[in-house]
């Protein structure tokens, strides 16, 4: 039933992929970015949500909405989320007040209409052979993009990780950061466990997204230290809202778990100490 349903929401996202990503290259010469991504690109996408939600049964909760900047405000944002599966790609895009653009490899562009209509949506497709253009590009293209209004979205990361696992935070999102002034808003997602990496067939289930607070670059710091506080939110956040995929001790413990350790610490204690003077624990016959 399950690889039914999926097959179902696959076939819906071909099927209606075609005429919106046509109608939005044959409106290219004729219409604005933003008229092709709010009438066109943004309805299809919360149609694929929707129908992961209605056939595949994936629900979601999102946490900390609060933290967005409301929808036109002038201020440079970053989104970084964490990157398990191809539904955050489609529901960020879905769900956030301002249009986005996303950083991505140059290799999309050739997917039959729906990289073509990427290409007409004014995102930043890099080639990741070519490193320092690369980034000259995102550098550029970034500031010019989110003083148009956009929020450019990019995964530190760089690839979709496994359930559980973390990948290697990169510094580009930190560097145009620090580049340009721009927050960074850390997302924290756990999707694979409904829509796992390199799989096609959906779990019912309900992902779990978390928006931080802002993070700004202080006086002086460096790239690499502003991405490893995106990091530790990200990963941190992660173990919170999807304890079941980390170990015990790689974990955060929950408010509940901590009080509960501390119990039994001082516990443990008190039997010692009357151990000590010569009584028995309570619990001891």
């Amino acid at each position: 039933m399950g690889a039914l349903r999926s097959l179902l929401v696959f076939l819906w996202m071909a099927v209606t992929v075609i005429p919106a990503a046509s109608l939005i290259i044959v409106l290219t010469p004729f219409s604005g970015p933003d008229f092709r991504w709010w009438r066109i690109a943004r309805p299809w996408l919360r149609g694929a949500i929707e129908a992961a939600r209605r056939i595949g049964g994936i629900q979601y909760v999102v946490k900390g909405e609060e933290h967005l900047p409301r929808a036109g405000d002038s201020q440079r944002i970053i989104l970084c989320p964490k990157h398990q599966s191809t539904w955050e790609t489609f529901f960020f895009a879905s769900r956030m007040p301002q249009p986005l653009a996303y950083v991505f490899k140059r290799e999309l562009l050739f997917i039959p209409f729906f990289g073509w209509a990427m290409a007409c949506l004014n995102m930043i497709h890099i080639d990741r052979a070519a490193r320092g253009d690369a980034w000259s590009k995102v550098a550029l293209l970034g500031e010019e993009l989110m003083d148009a209004g956009k929020w450019v979205i990019m995964f530190p990361e760089g690839t979709r990780s496994k359930r559980g696992e973390q990948g290697v935070y990169k510094t580009g999102a930190a560097r145009l950061a620090v580049a340009t002034g721009a927050s960074i808003i850390p997302i924290a997602v756990a999707s694979s466990r409904c829509w796992p990496r390199k799989s096609f067939t959906f779990i019912p289930g309900t992902v779990a997204v978390s928006i931080g607070q802002p993070i700004i670059a202080g006086v002086g710091e460096s790239p690499g230290e502003l991405m490893q506080r995106v990091e530790q939110w990200i990963e941190a956040e992660m173990r919170r809202i999807d304890p079941q995929a980390y170990p015990d001790a790689d974990r955060r413990l929950t408010p509940e778990e901590h009080d509960a350790k501390l119990q039994q610490v001082l516990e443990a204690q008190a039997d010692a100490a009357r151990a000590a003077q010569g009584d028995v624990p309570e619990d001891v016959s």
